[in-house]
């Protein structure tokens, strides 16, 4: 059986996509995207391989999407100037909201899908799992580079604030909704992260 040509598998994706923001992930089945896009079980089958397959190939293609919005206006922002440190974790905390104004079912579909119930199915492909790993480091790789740029550190306390500014306040001020977060909340969360950045991280601690 002929696998889909590549346009066909971002149509098959975009519309699992779809269907886990609007029913919930355990909608998506290969029997429900078939009948909703009238390609065969069997093509399906011979391009992702499982349903795990599937909805990983999914959620990666959307947080790779989402990494490089991320990156990118890491690197604007550190290109701008005095300061330019300051407002590189401030672009960070605020690129989930930008990708859900430039991506809103895709934004969607990272707050839906959890990638740790990806990784829990048995039949998810071993090198699919490897790529999902792999983003965690590429997210560290950000948090180092911001702790460095800020204090020239790379310890755990520094890289722990990092993360409450780009993971944890995004998470408690924008993911909370389902539409695109408002200009407002957007600002309480620049004032927020600017806040925190005012405090000099705790020093590392050291192993007797």
């Amino acid at each position: 059986m002929p696998r889909p040509r590549t346009h066909d598998l971002d149509k098959l994706m975009d519309t699992a996509e779809q269907m886990a923001v609007e029913f919930g992930s355990a909608a998506v089945t290969v029997r429900a995207l078939s009948q909703a896009t009238s390609v065969s079980n069997g093509a399906i089958y011979h391009a992702f391989g499982s349903r795990a397959g599937l909805m990983g190939q999914v959620w990666l293609r959307a947080a790779r999407r989402f990494l490089a919005l991320q990156r990118d206006a890491v690197d604007n922002a550190l290109a701008a100037g005095p300061q330019s440190a300051v407002e590189a974790v401030v672009a960070a905390a605020d690129a989930p909201a930008e990708y859900s104004v430039l991506h809103p079912i895709s934004g969607r579909f990272l707050m839906t899908v959890d990638r740790a119930e990806l990784l829990g199915a048995s039949d998810l492909p071993l090198e699919m799992a490897d790529e999902l790993n792999a983003l965690d480091q590429a997210l560290t790789a950000l948090f180092l580079r911001l702790s460095r740029e800020l204090w020239n550190r790379a310890d755990r306390e520094s890289v722990a604030v990092i993360r409450d500014c780009v993971v944890e306040l995004p998470t408690a001020l924008l993911l909370r909704g389902r539409r695109a977060p408002e200009t407002a909340v957007r600002e309480r969360l620049a004032a927020a992260v600017r806040a925190v950045l005012t405090l000099t991280p705790p020093e590392p601690h050291t192993r007797s």
